[in-house]
């Protein structure tokens, strides 16, 4: 086989030294040639999205003092009423004890008051006193019940007060950043919150559609309430590109446009019992759609010029002429669904189309016709043929 090469390269050789010339076999004028048809696709529309809790919520204290213990550290599972924060008890401890004593000086005084006004209710019966000096013994004697209910109510705030000392989660969920540490000064009136904690045993994931996804999913349906129902599950990819285990349902649209961007938000709920999905995570929403006339193409049919997809149509006379079409951004890699550009019937140059021109004649083959002259040349290959060789 090498030495029937040599011979064919020398007598090459010797054709072009004696000025002729060498005859190399002529270029295929023949093009792979599909005819557009309709079929079933499921397609599968891709949205950016956000993941938050069911409940993200900020722990604030509500009093002020310093951090005396962190119960808790960042990541950390609590369930509702465990304890988180340790606020200073001292200033509070005492403000109890105050309040405890200021009643115990008003049931005194009410006490020695109720004396006087006993005894000034004999005088004033015997005359002896003016009706204005029991009045004034009677009124002081309901200035002193009133200040003892004060006292009461002080005594209520100071407990509550010292049970602010101890801040306790509000829910269960996972404990976010803690910015603040053991001796920090803190209070109600502090910009940052001590933490959160988000309930994520379920998460809310959000994503935002155009207004006229919207509309064309609204009138399809007969209504917002109505295409909610009518969706199906949908699928959330994550950041890692792995899809997550559980499907979501699309539970609320938002009934206000985005002026500024033109979208409507949606909100999609997931169950996250393995607290997989955090809070202020991202990752992206699958819708499924199906269409039972959907034109499919392969993507090997297509050119990009400027950002904007092209293909060959092949005319009745077997000349090529370009086209734009659009696609569907989501695809399987293989195939592109095709919105416009394109109808039922027509043909397409599905393989070679980096190779033509507008206007260029080719003879047109099927793809079965296509894979047997791969094979073909691919055997003449292996047999030591040269290219046009019988």
């Amino acid at each position: 086989m090498y030495m029937k090469k040599i011979a064919y390269f020398s007598l090459a050789l010797a054709l072009t030294a004696c000025g002729g010339k060498t005859q190399m076999p002529e270029q295929s004028n023949d093009f792979t040639v599909e005819t557009v048809r309709t079929a079933e696709a499921d397609v599968n529309t891709s949205y950016p999205a956000t993941i938050r809790g069911i409940q993200d919520i900020e722990i604030r204290p509500k009093i002020a003092g310093h951090i005396t213990k962190v119960l808790v550290d960042e990541g950390d599972f609590v369930r509702a009423g465990q304890p988180m924060f340790l606020i200073d008890r001292v200033q509070y401890e005492a403000a109890v004890k105050s309040a405890e004593a200021n009643i115990k000086v008003m049931q005194s005084n009410i006490s020695t008051q109720e004396l006087t006004v006993e005894n000034k209710r004999k005088l004033y019966e015997k005359q002896i006193i003016s009706k204005y000096d029991y009045d004034i013994a009677q009124n002081q004697l309901q200035a002193f019940k009133a200040q003892l209910a004060q006292s009461r109510a002080a005594l209520t705030d100071a407990k509550n007060n010292l049970s602010y000392c101890t801040i306790t989660s509000p829910s269960n969920g996972v404990v976010g950043t803690i910015p603040f540490r053991v001796g920090s000064l803190v209070s109600s009136a502090s910009a940052e919150p001590l933490t959160t904690v988000s309930n994520i045993s379920k998460v809310y994931v959000y994503f935002s559609m155009t207004e006229k996804q919207l509309l064309d999913l609204t009138r399809e349906s007969g209504g917002i309430e109505k295409a909610i129902e009518a969706m199906p599950a949908i699928n959330l990819v994550l950041a890692d590109g792995s899809q997550y285990s559980q499907q979501g349902h699309i539970t609320a649209v938002s009934g206000v446009i985005d002026q500024n961007t033109g979208a409507v938000q949606m909100r999609a709920t997931f169950d996250n019992a393995g607290l997989i999905l955090r809070s202020g995570g991202t990752g992206s929403i699958l819708i499924p759609t199906h269409s039972d006339n959907a034109i499919l193409i392969p993507q090997k049919a297509t050119y990009d010029i400027q950002n904007k997809k092209f293909v060959y149509i092949v005319n009745q006379n077997n000349t090529v002429d370009s086209r734009e079409i659009q696609v569907m951004t989501q695809n399987d890699g293989k195939s592109y669904i095709v919105t416009s550009g394109l109808k039922a019937g027509e043909r397409i140059v599905t393989e070679g189309v980096n190779q033509l021109k507008k206007g260029m004649k080719i003879n047109p083959i099927t793809p079965q016709q296509a894979e047997k002259n791969r094979a073909k040349a691919n055997q003449d290959l292996k047999d030591g043929k040269m290219p046009g060789e019988k």
